[in-house]
């Protein structure tokens, strides 16, 4: 199994627990999770400690579809998620694990990213560069402020 990691950091002017929820609730998490250029679709997600969650991306512009998925291995509100995901494609092979601790801070939350175990084929610095897009899509759900 490849040991390829990325690691983010950003802080976001929403609370933490908003955060969490673009986490954990399956519409939020396909809005921002695709990077840009692709749609993404929830399939199933238990978000309780050993369940399961499965999603799949599709390129716009092609149509072509990859899924994926895993099970949560830590869940504190407000405070940390951790999870891990495997390809369906056999080309993709192994399990990624991807930590996000969220820490409340003065002007909304700091939240860092570390996703271990990429798979070999995917270059690191594309997945680093995907995740930087979601994180902006994840900005743009958690920090504005509206009211009602």
């Amino acid at each position: 199994m490849a040991t390829n990691t990325v690691r983010l950091h950003r802080v976001l002017r929403a609370p933490p627990e908003r955060l969490y929820r673009a986490f954990v609730e399956s519409s939020a998490f396909e809005r921002w999770l695709p990077p840009f250029g692709f749609t993404g679709k929830v399939h199933s997600m238990e978000p309780v400690v050993g369940g399961a969650w499965r999603m799949s991306f599709t390129a716009f512009g092609s149509g072509h579809s990859h899924s994926f998925g895993g099970k949560y291995l830590e869940l504190v509100p407000g405070q940390r998620i951790a999870y891990d995901a495997a390809f369906d494609d056999p080309n993709l092979p192994g399990t990624m694990t991807t930590t996000v601790t969220l820490t409340a801070v003065s002007c909304g939350t700091d939240m860092s990213v570390v996703q271990e175990g990429i798979p070999d084929v995917i270059p690191v610095e594309m997945c680093y560069l995907g995740w930087q897009e979601s994180l902006v899509a994840l900005a743009q759900l958690v920090e504005p402020e509206i009211p009602g």
